[in-house]
Parts: C-alpha cells; structure tokens; sequence
C-alpha cells in the first residue's frame, strides 16, 4: 500500500466490487479518493488502467490489493450447514460472501479510523461524505457506545465501524460463516458488542441499483425506500397548530432532508396543512411519523383540499375531503388521482383523537403526474 503523505487519513471506504469478491477477476484495483474542496467533501472512485495514471490527477488515496488476498477461500466442501431449509447451492454462496467479507474486513483493518461496506451497484446521495462525517461526529460525543453505524436499511450496504473494531468483525464472520448470511450475521455482532438498538439514519445515503443478484442471476428488485436523493415536493408553505418544540418546524417534514416536525401533544382537530403554490394533480402520498416506534400520530385524517382561503397570516383551503386514515403512524396511498380527478390545493393531516405523548412527524411526501415516485417497491 502506499498513501499520500499529505493525505490525513479521516475515513476509509472500502468499494465491493461486483457484487462481491469472489467474482474479481484482475489483479490488480486502484481506489482513489480525490482531495475535497473546503467545506465540501466529495468522493471519487475508479478503477485506473495503469499506476501512471493516478501520478498525473493530484493528490490521490490509492490502495494496491491482490487478487491473492481477496479472493479468500476458493472452495468450501459440500458437508457445510443447510440452515434455514435453503437449498445447497444458496448455502455455498452465502457462507463463500461471509468468507470473503472476513478476508476484506481482515485486510482493512488499520488502514483508517473507520470502515464503510459498500457494493459495486448502488448509487449515493450528493455530498454523503459530509453527512457521514457529521453523523460520526454526533455519535462520538454522546456516552452511548456503538459498534455499527447505518447509512442504508439494505443487506450489507452503507454499513460503517470503527477500525478497532475490525478485527473482531473479521473474526466473528469466518467463526460463523455458514450459519446465516452476512447481513444476520452482522446484527449479531452488533448485539455481542452491547449495541442493543441498530442506529439507522434517514433518509438513506445509498440506493441499490443492480437489476440481477449474482446468485444465480436471479432478478432483484430491492430498492431502499428512504433513499430520496434528488427528490423534492412541489413548492409549498406549510402551517400547523400543533405547538412545535424548539426548531422542528412543521415544514421540515415537507422539505427533503434530515429535518423533521416535532410538536408537543396534539389535541382533537389540530392540523397540520401544506398549501401548494401552484394546484398539483397528486397521484401519490407518504407520510412517516415517530422516531424508533414512539412520538407516533396515533390517529388521524389525511385530506386534500381545494380553493386556498387566507386567514389572516395563515393559509388553508375552503373544502377538504378525506383521502384515507393514518395506521400505525404511517399513511401511503398510490393512484390518489383516480379518486380525486382534479387538481388540489391543499393537503391536510388532521388529528382525529387527543395523545398524551408528542409527535414526530419525519416525512411528507406527494407525487404529482409530472413528479417522480418517493418510493415504488
């Protein structure tokens, strides 16, 4: 390995490249990492045709692994576990990954103060860098102890560690290679290192995109539904009588981003309404309270209105109609325009019974028949 010696080492992110290890055929990959301009960090990785190259682009982070190394174990032996009812060939090429991650994990350890699993065919969020960073930050400075940090709700994506950690991780999955698959055994480890709770950050900053699992070529249509990158509402100013505690406006739920509505207990016939600036034709609704199963709208109307009226400072529409119920704190509804047919004004979540506990509420999200799903499952 050589670095840079100008290079201050802050992160590691470690690329899987083609779904997984066992499938790299050449001997040789060249990650780099361009230097970030003040304020913003970017990252930048590709797979260079010669060690000249990366000489002539500035100051690069680049890593020489061989194939040797990361290939892992070439061959597991047909006596291994059949857990869970999966059929041979599936039980070979999960506990083959787990083997292969063990080797990566292995070989990572000491190279940063953090690790970053990836895969080759996912898509990040713009300046994801900062938001890890930031988010390191944050949890470093409170007593809690964490051993997985998760930047991703899928498999084995967007999951960061700590460097010290990496031993014991590389360890626990070459222990238990063929009892389950990795992104089980992951969530173990996290427990055996007395984080009891997984740390989950919304929205997501990874997105898969491949269409075939390199299991046997199947197709896989997973796709992370928190992941929004590049989605936005349409225009809108957002109201609520909901009391809001300190700076949760009721338009962070609107607007996309880590923001969200935190308001103190809602009472019967509190609102919270979002006026379109221009009349949308909605097609589609999410909304996503709580935070890890508390602060949830426990009940409540969602509607959309027409014709905007103004109250004083405020404003709301004239007529709402009811476009369904809240459960469990959620409320998703596609091809809304087939129950309304005209275009609306306004859209309304309005409490239909008083809590005692508050409310967070994280998201508010439309789609109109020029906008893009939030998220399609």
């Amino acid at each position: 390995m050589r670095l840079h010696s100008k290079k201050k080492n802050i992160a590691l992110v470690v690329l899987l490249l083609l779904g997984g290890l066992y499938l790299i055929n050449w001997s040789e990959l060249l990650m780099t990492v361009n230097k970030p301009p003040e304020n913003i960090l970017t990252w930048h990785a590709e797979r260079l045709t010669n060690k000249e190259s990366w000489v002539e682009q500035g100051d690069y982070l680049p890593f020489n692994v061989s194939y040797q190394l990361l290939a892992g174990a070439p061959f597991i032996h047909e006596s291994i576990k059949r857990n869970f009812n999966d059929a041979a060939d599936r039980v070979t090429f999960r506990s083959k990954q787990n083997l292969d991650y063990a080797f990566l994990i292995h070989y990572s350890a000491g190279l940063g103060r953090y690790y970053l699993q990836l895969e080759d065919d996912i898509s990040s969020a713009e300046n994801f860098f900062t938001t890890i960073k930031k988010r390191i930050e944050e949890q470093e400075t409170k007593k809690t102890t964490w051993a997985t940090l998760e930047f991703s709700a899928l498999g084995y994506i967007g999951k960061l560690y700590k460097s010290a950690h990496l031993p014991l991780l590389a360890r626990f999955l070459f222990l238990f290679y063929q009892e389950m698959p990795c992104d089980w055994l992951m969530s173990h480890f996290r427990e055996v290192m007395t984080q009891r709770d997984s740390i989950l950050f919304k929205p997501s900053l990874f997105q898969h995109m491949g269409t075939f699992s390199s299991f046997r070529g199947t197709y896989n249509k997973l796709k992370d539904k928190d992941f929004e990158d590049g989605y936005t509402n349409p225009s809108a100013e957002v109201y609520s009588n909901i009391s809001t505690y300190q700076k949760h406006f009721p338009k962070l739920a609107w607007e996309a981003g880590e923001g969200f509505f935190w308001g103190r207990s809602p009472k019967k016939g509190h609102c919270l309404t979002v006026v379109f600036t221009n009349p949308a034709m909605v097609t589609g609704i999410l909304v996503e309270t709580g935070s890890l199963g508390k602060d949830l709208l426990e009940s409540a109307e969602v509607e959309l209105g027409h014709d905007v009226i103004t109250t004083g400072s405020e404003k709301s529409c004239k007529e709402f109609l009811s476009v369904g119920a809240t459960e469990n704190g959620r409320f998703e509804m596609l091809n809304v325009d087939k129950k309304f047919s005209s275009a609306s004004s306004c859209l309304r979540i309005q409490v239909t019974a008083a809590q005692k506990d508050w409310v967070i509420i994280r998201r508010i999200r439309i789609t109109t028949n020029v906008t893009t799903a939030p998220h399609q499952e």
